[in-house]
């Protein structure tokens, strides 16, 4: 006996799914605490254990025992109490959706492990929640599959869901200003409004030699990208050539890049992160925990709510595809209000209007897009 609980080990008679014959297995039961065991307060690692090894005891269905099992081995290798109580709510849910569809983990499929997946994401839940108990569910079947419980056949092919691309984060005009306001040299300066005026990436920024900005028209060459290694042009707005023409002229004279370091020929990425997390502190930001790369989310959104054509910024950003850059088309309310109103007002009119101007790269996304939605089509050579 543990200080809460022991695991008996017994050895059973099963059919064995990969050959159709019988053959031992040991298994797990559990047993609940006795009354002097609690003396001290178990930690919670082990109230997890406890409370669901009771509940799978509980619950009679079939290879609850495994589970149990299962779940002592997680705490055996000293893993987190979250992960315990996932893994026990998860492979509870898992054998109950089992015996509710007349089957058993004995019995199961590829398809079976589908059908619970399916049945996750109809009663609503996230996509990254469904992604994380589908983890927990190959864990307990690999668990079978080294008992020898299951064939390893059962892990191979096997199902993947994609993680939902997080959609950029802009940062608020009002803690733009706020950033702003709190910049405390030239050099920082001209390297966050560069930033935040250009949609550079960091990289390609610390990239930039001063003989690649042409100063009288406002545009910086940038000849390979750090993506896409397509050269291309950017260009930066009044307030970004007025701090960049005070580092020009502050800078040492002889450095060939445009921001550097003291003992590397150019700022590394990690003194430009310095930057940004020094400004958020003076500007009482820190715990919005904003990167560099969300300044470059910040120009995106503002020029498509400005009214840049999607296709323009595609080629400023350095995006391969349009589709990249469709995810900044995420209008503010004031845009979308300013353009219901002005549809609108031309409809109660009842006057002719101009038809609205068909971009060719998204009509050609578009038509991509219906195309693939059908099996039996291809798209043209």
């Amino acid at each position: 006996m543990t200080d809460t609980h022991c695991i008996l080990k017994v050895v059973a008679t099963t059919k064995c799914p990969r050959r159709g014959g019988l053959r031992n297995w040991t298994s797990s039961y559990y047993h609940p605490p006795s009354p002097s065991s609690h003396a001290r307060s178990p930690n919670k690692k082990r109230k997890a254990l406890d409370k669901y090894s009771r509940r799978l005891q509980a619950s009679g269905l079939t290879g609850s025992d495994l589970a149990i099992e299962f779940l002592s081995t997680k705490f055996t290798k000293n893993l987190a109490a979250d992960t315990i109580k996932n893994s026990g709510g998860t492979v509870l849910s898992f054998l109950r959706f089992l015996h509710d569809n007349n089957t058993n983990i004995f019995s199961l499929t590829r398809g079976g492990i589908g059908a619970f997946v399916e049945y996750e994401q109809d009663r609503g839940l996230k996509a990254l929640s469904v992604i994380g108990r589908l983890i927990h569910v190959y864990a307990f079947i690999n668990f079978l599959v080294e008992q020898r419980v299951l064939s390893q056949t059962i892990m191979e092919r096997k199902i993947r869901l994609q993680k939902p691309e997080a959609l950029p984060k802009a940062i608020p005009s009002e803690d733009i200003g706020l950033l702003l306001d709190a910049i405390d040299n030239v050099r920082n300066r001209a390297l966050l409004l560069l930033l935040l005026r250009t949609g550079m990436r960091i990289g390609e920024l610390l990239e930039v030699r001063v003989q690649d900005i042409i100063l009288q028209e406002r545009k910086v060459l940038l000849y390979i990208g750090e993506k896409n290694l397509i050269g291309r042009t950017i260009y930066f707005s009044e307030d970004a050539d007025h701090a960049l023409r005070h580092w020009l002229r502050t800078r040492k004279a002889e450095k060939e890049y445009l921001f550097y370091g003291t003992t590397r020929e150019r700022l590394c990425y990690a003194a430009a992160w310095k930057v940004m997390k020094h400004t958020m502190k003076r500007a009482g930001l820190s715990h919005k925990k904003y990167s560099l790369h969300h300044l470059r989310h910040t120009f995106a959104t503002e020029m498509l709510n400005s009214g840049m054509r999607i296709e323009v910024l595609q080629q400023i950003l350095g995006h391969q595809s349009i589709e990249q850059t469709m995810r900044y088309a995420r209008l503010s309310d004031k845009t979308r209000e300013e353009e219901y109103f002005r549809a609108m007002n031309v409809i109660e009119k009842g006057g002719n209007h101009e038809p609205y101007r068909i971009s060719n790269a998204l009509q050609k996304v578009f038509e991509e897009k219906k195309l693939l939605g059908s099996h039996d089509k291809k798209l043209p050579e």
